[in-house]
C-alpha cells in the first residue's frame, strides 16, 4: 500500500491555542479574547494567506483572515472574542496568494524593465479570473483591460493592478490555488465566572459568632453570616466562598493552633468532615438547617453573590463512611485506619480516602453529593488538594458534572507540584490557585506573570489569592499595610481572578512561630471581628480593595488573561506589565490599556526610570500620551522613557489608564 504523507501541500503547524498532546479540549470563556495561531510557511517564494475557520457551538462558521507575527519565523495570528459558551471548533486554511505573489514580483521587474511583457500578461490572467469569479464588478474588468492594452506605457497598466478597488476587491475573494485545510480541534468556552471574577472567603461560624460572660463562644450561623454579605458585595466581590459547612468530627480534634487537645467548646477544623450529625451531604447543626443554608443562598442572589462551598474528600474518624465503607480508607498493618499528613504537618482528626479499592462506589457516592449541593443551588465548588486523589477520578468526576450541568465551576486548591498543578487543570479544573503567594520580588513576578498569561492560557486559568487560611507569607507577615496592598494591587489587576480570606483587609500579620499561618487560626477557633470600627478608624484595605474591584469592573482589559505584557524598569524593585484591549472587543468601541508600575519592597520609597513598549497599546513609539492614576487621580504625560518615584508608605503602586487617541 503506498504511503499516504501525513503532511498538507502547504504545511501547517504548532495550532494554537491547544492542550499538550491535544488530549482534551483547549479552554477559555465567555467574553474572552482568545490569539488563534498557527506556523504556516512552504518551499520557494510564493506569499502565503492564511484563514482561521471558526465555528460557534450553533453551527455557524467564520472566517478570519490571519496576519504574520514576528519576522521570518512563519507565524501567524488572529485576535477573536468568543461569546458564546460550549464547543467551538476551528481549523486554520492555508493558500498560495497568487495575486500577492505575482505583485510583489511586478512591483519589482516592471520597473527594472525586466521581463516586462511577461509579467503583465500573468497580471492579466490573473484579473481575467478575479473577473470571471465575480462577472458583476466592474473594477475588475476594467482594471484587466488596461494591463492588458500593449499600447499603453507599461508602468500605467502595472498601475491598473495597484487601484486601492482593486485591491479591495480581491481582498474579499482571493486568488488562491493549493489550499490546504488542517485537522479541526476543539476549544471549549465556559461561562464568564469560570475565567474572570473577584472572590472573597470567609468562615459562616465566625459571622455573628459571640463569646458569652463565662468565656464560652456561640456560633455563628447561616443567618448571622448573611448579614456580612452586603459588606462584601459593596467591596465589589462576584464570589463568596464558605469553607466546609458539613458536620465536624470529635474524635482527635484539633485544639486552637492545631494544638492535639481540643477543650470543651472548640468547634474543631471544618475539613475534620463527619460525625453522627452526618457527612459530606449534611450541614453542620451549629450553623443552621438546609433552608437556612438556602436562605444564605437567596441572600448572596440578591447581593449579586455567588455562593462557592468547598468539595473537601477526606473525613473524620467519625464520618459515617468509616463504618459503612471501611474499604474506602487505608487500613493499616496494626489495623488502625492511616490519618493524612503532609510532613511535617499531621492531621490526626482527618483520615484521606483511598480510591483503589471501590473505585466505582466511591465515585458514584461523590458524584451524588456534588450533584445533591448543585440540587440546592451550589455552582462553584473550592476543591481542597485535588492533588492527593487520582488525576483519573477528577477527569471523569468534572466530565460527568460539566456534561450535565456546565455552568459549574471547580476551583483547584492545587499548590503541589507543576506537573500535578498543569493536569489537574488539562483534565477540566476551570481555575486553580497558584504559586502566586511565593512570588513577591521583581524577577519572580515576571516570570510567573508572563507564565500564566502566554505559556499555559490555553488550559490553566490562575485565581490569585493573595492568602487562606493556610498561607501567611513572611512577605505579609512583615512587610506592613504596605505589602497587603501591593499584592492585592497585583492580583487584581495581572488576573481576571483573584480572591482575599477574611481578616486581610484588616493586615492580620501575626504568624504562629515557625509555620506560615495565622496565629489563633480561624481553622480551629471563631473569630470575631470588628471591621467597620476599623475601617473607621483607618485600620482597613477595604476602602483599597473596594477600588480595586470598581478599577476592575470599568476595565474590560483587566478582566482578559492572554493580555498581559511586561515592560522594563532599571529598580530591581519596580515591576512594570500592561494590559490592552482593543476597541473591537469593548462595548464603548474604544481601547482600553492599563498599565501597572509597583513598587514590590514594601520598606523602601524607589525612584526610577520607566521603559515602555507603547506598540503593546496601540501608540506609535514617537508619541508622548496622557496617563491617569487611577489610585490618586494624578495625570502624567508619559512616552517611551518615564521617571517614577513610588513610595510604599504612601502609594506602592500606580495604575495607570493610558487615555488613548480616538480610533485606538
Amino acid at each position: 500500500m503506498a504511503y499516504e504523507p501525513k503532511m498538507g501541500r502547504i504545511p501547517i503547524r504548532d495550532l494554537s491555542p491547544q492542550q499538550p498532546e491535544n488530549t482534551w479540549p483547549a479552554k477559555a470563556y465567555v467574553g474572552e479574547v482568545v490569539p488563534f495561531q498557527a506556523t504556516v510557511f512552504k518551499e520557494g517564494h510564493d506569499l502565503l494567506g492564511v484563514d482561521l475557520l471558526l465555528t460557534s457551538p450553533n453551527g455557524l462558521q467564520a472566517k478570519h483572515r490571519m496576519h504574520e507575527v514576528g519576522i521570518g519565523i512563519d507565524r501567524w495570528q488572529v485576535d477573536v472574542l468568543l461569546d458564546v459558551q460550549g464547543s467551538w471548533i476551528y481549523s486554520i486554511q492555508a493558500w498560495n496568494d497568487d495575486w500577492a505573489t505575482w505583485l510583489h514580483n511586478a512591483e519589482i521587474k516592471v520597473p527594472a524593465g525586466v521581463d516586462v511583457q511577461l509579467m503583465l500578461t500573468i497580471g492579466g490572467q490573473l484579473l481575467a479570473r478575479a473577473a470571471k469569479a465575480d462577472p458583476e464588478s466592474r473594477v475588475l474588468k476594467e482594471a484587466a483591460a488596461t494591463i492588458a492594452t500593449r499600447s499603453l506605457d507599461p508602468l500605467l497598466r502595472l498601475q491598473a493592478a495597484l487601484d486601492p478597488r482593486v485591491t479591495a476587491e480581491i481582498e474579499r475573494q482571493p486568488l488562491a490555488s493549493l489550499q490546504t485545510l488542517s485537522l479541526p480541534l476543539e476549544i471549549r468556552v465556559e461561562r464568564s465566572l469560570a475565567g474572570a471574577g473577584s472572590w472573597y472567603e470567609f468562615f459562616p461560624r465566625s459571622e455573628g459568632a459571640k463569646r458569652t460572660k463565662d468565656g464560652r463562644w456561640v456560633s455563628g450561623t447561616f443567618r448571622t453570616a448573611a448579614r456580612r454579605l452586603p459588606a462584601v458585595a459593596q467591596m465589589g466581590f462576584d464570589v463568596v466562598y464558605l469553607p466546609p459547612i458539613h458536620p465536624i468530627g470529635t474524635s482527635f480534634r484539633k485544639g486552637p493552633n492545631n494544638t492535639l487537645d481540643a477543650a470543651p467548646g472548640d468547634p474543631g477544623s471544618p475539613w475534620a468532615i463527619g460525625s453522627a450529625e452526618g457527612g459530606h451531604d449534611a450541614i453542620h447543626p451549629d450553623l443552621g438547617t438546609v433552608d437556612d443554608f438556602s436562605a444564605f443562598l437567596d441572600a448572596a442572589a440578591k447581593n449579586g453573590l455567588e455562593v462557592a462551598i468547598d468539595l473537601a474528600l477526606q473525613c473524620s474518624p467519625d464520618h459515617p463512611w468509616v463504618t459503612e465503607h471501611p474499604e474506602w480508607f487505608t487500613t493499616l498493618p496494626d489495623g488502625s485506619i492511616a490519618y493524612a499528613e503532609n510532613p511535617p504537618k499531621k492531621y490526626q482528626d482527618i483520615y484521606p480516602l483511598n480510591f483503589d479499592n471501590d473505585p466505582i462506589g466511591i465515585r458514584t457516592e461523590i458524584l451524588r453529593i456534588v450533584r445533591y449541593w448543585i440540587g440546592l443551588g451550589v455552582s462553584i465548588f473550592r476543591v481542597d488538594n485535588p492533588h492527593t486523589k487520582p488525576l483519573q477520578f477528577w477527569e471523569w468526576l468534572l466530565h460527568e458534572v460539566n456534561t450535565e450541568f456546565p455552568d459549574v465551576v471547580f476551583l483547584a486548591e492545587a499548590f503541589t507540584r507543576p506537573a500535578m498543578l498543569y493536569s489537574l487543570a488539562q483534565v477540566g479544573f476551570q481555575q486553580s490557585y497558584t504559586y502566586f503567594t511565593w512570588r513577591n520580588s521583581k524577577t519572580e513576578l515576571e516570570e510567573f506573570l508572563t507564565e500564566i498569561s502566554h505559556e499555559h492560557a490555553a488550559y490553566l486559568r490562575p485565581n490569585l489569592f493573595v492568602n487562606t487560611p493556610d498561607i501567611l507569607t513572611e512577605y505579609l507577615q512583615f512587610g506592613g499595610p504596605a505589602a497587603y496592598k501591593i499584592r492585592a494591587a497585583i492580583a487584581a489587576t495581572a488576573s481576571p481572578s483573584w480572591g482575599m480570606y477574611a481578616g486581610y483587609e484588616l493586615y492580620e500579620n501575626v504568624a504562629r512561630p515557625g509555620s506560615e499561618e495565622n496565629i489563633d487560626n480561624e481553622k480551629f477557633e471563631y473569630k470575631a471581628r470588628d471591621y467597620a470600627a476599623a475601617e473607621a478608624a483607618g485600620r482597613s484595605l477595604a476602602p483599597y480593595v473596594t477600588l480595586l474591584n470598581k478599577i476592575r469592573s470599568e476595565h474590560p482589559a483587566l478582566r482578559q488573561l492572554r493580555n498581559l505584557d511586561v515592560h522594563w524598569s532599571d529598580d530591581e524593585a519596580i515591576l512594570v506589565y500592561s494590559k490592552y484591549l482593543d476597541g473591537r472587543y469593548t462595548r464603548s468601541g474604544r481601547g482600553d490599556a492599563i498599565i501597572v508600575v509597583a513598587n514590590v519592597d514594601p520598606h523602601s520609597a524607589r525612584e526610577t526610570t520607566v521603559y515602555l513598549d507603547p506598540t503593546r497599546f496601540g501608540i506609535d513609539p514617537s508619541e508622548s500620551f496622557e496617563v491617569t492614576d487611577l489610585i490618586t487621580r494624578q495625570k502624567f504625560i508619559w512616552g517611551l522613557q518615564n521617571f517614577v518615584r513610588l513610595d510604599a508608605f504612601v502609594e506602592p503602586v500606580h495604575i495607570l489608564r493610558v487615555e488613548l487617541p480616538k480610533g485606538k
